[in-house]
């Protein structure tokens, strides 16, 4: 049954059309955010000191947010240039500066001082 079902699913085609705007709205949201977690990334050093080790947690954060945008450059430039290899293993660790930066994150939000 479970190898029916496979076959099944590798026979079925679809066909996706895509819109014309895809890739100018795809690369510029993405240029946005590399260069917004780069700005915060420097921001975040410039103030860190005058802010305490929360600030810095946070730009750890904006680090690793950073790196997840070079991941995806990395990732695009191994299937343009058929390195296959290079590819699958920048996209194996895809999720691994995600996961780190929302760490980083959660403890900027713990080092954080009472207000009062």
């Amino acid at each position: 049954m479970l190898m029916a079902s496979i076959v099944m699913l590798a026979q079925t085609q679809n066909i996706v059309h895509q819109p014309s705007y895809f890739f100018p709205v795809m690369a510029g949201l993405f240029l946005v955010g590399a260069v917004a977690w780069l700005i915060a990334t420097v921001l975040g050093f410039a103030r860190a000191r005058a802010f305490g080790p929360s600030a810095r947690w946070f730009t750890f954060s904006a680090i690793c947010l950073f790196l997840f945008h070079i991941q995806f450059i990395v990732a695009g430039f191994g299937f343009l240039t058929n390195d296959n290899d290079l590819a699958i293993n920048v996209l194996t660790f895809l999720n691994l500066f995600v996961v780190l930066g929302a760490l980083c994150a959660i403890m900027g939000f713990i080092r954080l001082t009472s207000p009062r």
